[in-house]
C-alpha cells in the first residue's frame, strides 16, 4: 500500500517544474489559469525569478502547490499512472492543501486562491522581524516539550513542526528564540535559525487565523474516497466538516509529520510518493523509518521509473 505527500514551504527553487512546462499543454494551462486567478505573473516568478520574489510565502505557497499540482496530473493523465488507489494523501503545511486538491476535495482554482490568501494572511501575522523559527537538532521531542514547559514564564516559544527523528521545529518572537537557543547551547542541543520571516505554526499566527476561517467558512468542499490524514491529528480526516475545523486549526497548531508518518505505516503503508519540488519530505521520511520505499517525483525520469 503508498500514501503520496507533498512537501510545504522551503522545497521551492526559481526554475523548478521546467521541465513539465516546456512538455506537456496540460502544465502550461494550469499556470495560465493560475496567474489570470492570482492577477500576477507567477510563472515568470516560478520559472526566472528573482528568488527572492519567489520566496515571498505570499508567492511561495501558490508556487509549490502549482507546480506539485501539475506533476500529479502529468502522472496521472500522461502517464496513466492510478494515483487515488493510494490508501493515504498528506501534505506537510502548504501541503496539506494540495493533497486536498489531488485528493477531489477542491478544485484548483479555489486551492491556489485559498494559498494566496493564506500565505499572505501568514506572512503579516506578525510584524516584519518580530517573529521567527528555529530548527532543534539531534533532541528527543519530550526532552524538548519538557525544557519548554519548565521555562514557560520566561518565555514563549512553541513547537512548530515535529518533523522526524531529531529534528524538531520552533516559533516564536525572535527574543524568545534567542533566549532558548542559548539555553540549548549550554546543554549541548544543537540548533540553527531558520531563513523565514514569520513564526509559522504557533499563537502568534492568531491574525491569520481568523482570515483563514473566514475565508473556509464560505467553501464547499467536495466528497471524495479519498483519505487525507491530518497535520494537526496525525490521524484520518473523518469528514468535510472536521476537514474545515483542522485547516483552520492548522495555522496555528504544531504539524506532526513524525507521528503522521509513523500512524500511516503501522496502518499498512510500505511506500511513500513524494510528488513536488525537492525531496524534503522524502529525507524525514527515511529518517524516521529506514525500510519503506520512498519515490520523489520531481522530474520524467522519476515517473518513468515509479512502480506501484
Amino acid at each position: 500500500m503508498f500514501s503520496v505527500v507533498f512537501p510545504g514551504q522551503g522545497s521551492q527553487m526559481v526554475g523548478m517544474g521546467k521541465e513539465f512546462f516546456d512538455r506537456y499543454e496540460l502544465v502550461k494551462k494550469l499556470f495560465k489559469e493560475a496567474d489570470e486567478t492570482l492577477g500576477i505573473n507567477l510563472s515568470k516568478i516560478i520559472l526566472e525569478g528573482p528568488k527572492e520574489s519567489l520566496d515571498l510565502t505570499v508567492n511561495t505557497q501558490p508556487a509549490i502547490f502549482l507546480i506539485s499540482y501539475s506533476i500529479f496530473k502529468v502522472v496521472k493523465d500522461e502517464f496513466d499512472i492510478d494515483l487515488n488507489k493510494a490508501k493515504y494523501f498528506a501534505g506537510h503545511s502548504l501541503g496539506e492543501y494540495t493533497a486536498l486538491s489531488c485528493a477531489d476535495y477542491l478544485d484548483f482554482y479555489r486551492t491556489i486562491k485559498i494559498l494566496s490568501v493564506r500565505g499572505n494572511a501568514m506572512q503579516n501575522s506578525v510584524p516584519k522581524g518580530e517573529g521567527g523559527m528555529l530548527a532543534v537538532l539531534g533532541s528527543k521531542i519530550e526532552d524538548i516539550e519538557k525544557i519548554l514547559k519548565e521555562r514557560e514564564n520566561k518565555f514563549k516559544v512553541q513547537i512548530a513542526n515535529d518533523n522526524s527523528v531529531g529534528q524538531i521545529v520552533l516559533s516564536g518572537k525572535n527574543e524568545d528564540l534567542l533566549s532558548i537557543s542559548e539555553l540549548l547551547k549550554d546543554v549541548k542541543i544543537k540548533n540553527i535559525k531558520l531563513p523565514v520571516s514569520a513564526p509559522f505554526h504557533c499563537n502568534l499566527m492568531s491574525k491569520a487565523t481568523e482570515i483563514m476561517r473566514n475565508e473556509l467558512e464560505n467553501i464547499d468542499f467536495k466528497k471524495s474516497n479519498n483519505v487525507l490524514i491530518s497535520n494537526v491529528t496525525a490521524d484520518e480526516i473523518l469528514n468535510i466538516s472536521e476537514l474545515k475545523n483542522l485547516l483552520i486549526k492548522q495555522i496555528e497548531k504544531r504539524v506532526r509529520w513524525r507521528e503522521s508518518v509513523i500512524n500511516m505505516i503501522n496502518k499498512g503503508v510500505n511506500q511513500f510518493i513524494e510528488i513536488g519540488p525537492g525531496k524534503v519530505l522524502s529525507g524525514l521520511i527515511k529518517r524516521i523509518n529506514k525500510d519503506v520505499k520512498i519515490n520523489s517525483i520531481n522530474n520524467l525520469k522519476d515517473i518513468e521509473s515509479l512502480r506501484l
